[in-house]
């Protein structure tokens, strides 16, 4: 076979490719909205087939068991909040406010758009290990990014008496789940109004004056 023949195979392993990542991603949007419908005990591998529209082994491989799934909805947690687009933000900001609004708008594009994938697997981590393992994974790895930007400021950019564990778990305080449901479901705030909010009370907090 020619120069034509190697060409085609090697298209050919493109499509593949790109097909998998397809059929990954829809297993992961499926895999969302049977959570969020039927809760973890009401998840069976099955039901995340046949709402991607593929075979139950097509799922075992691609992610394994429920918890696997789990692993895959909160993966497509942090790509639909534009974790990069974060990273760029802080990169570009040349000052302290500007890196904590950074990361405010990511938690407030995580929360808009998978709060209710958050709040369900902390629910049911109660409960379920793999869940609580999940849950902590995210929360970990949120506080490792804090944690490398608050290390990156110059000293005395932090309060006085603040270090930066403890800016960490101020952070904490001020930007989560709940603080951002509360005011949206019950108080009728908009989500970028919840963000504006979040970058001053983060600055005000955070920062010596």
């Amino acid at each position: 076979m020619g120069a034509e023949g190697a060409g085609k195979r090697r298209y050919d392993s493109l499509r593949r490719e790109e097909q998998a990542r397809r059929t990954r991603a829809e297993i992961a949007r499926a895999a969302r909205d049977v959570f969020v419908s039927r809760g973890w005990a009401g998840t069976t591998v099955r039901a995340v087939a046949e709402g991607a529209g593929v075979s139950v082994p097509t799922v075992y491989a691609a992610y394994g068991d429920k918890a696997g799934l789990v692993r895959a909805v909160a993966d497509a947690a942090d790509l639909s909040a534009d974790a990069a687009g974060m990273v760029d933000a802080l990169e570009a900001s040349a000052s302290p406010e500007g890196q904590l609004a950074a990361m405010a708008a990511y938690d407030r594009r995580l929360f808009e758009r998978s709060g209710d994938v958050i709040a369900l697997v902390r629910e049911a981590g109660r409960a379920e290990p793999e869940l609580a393992a999940a849950y902590d994974r995210g929360r970990r790895r949120g506080d490792g990014t804090r944690v490398r930007v608050f290390s990156s400021w110059p000293a005395g950019t932090l309060r006085d008496g603040l270090d930066v564990a403890t800016a960490v778990d101020v952070y904490a305080a001020v930007c989560n789940i709940d603080v951002y449901t509360v005011l949206t479901a019950e108080r009728g705030w908009r989500p970028d109004r919840v963000e504006r909010w979040w970058g001053g009370a983060l600055a005000r907090e955070l920062l010596a004056r």
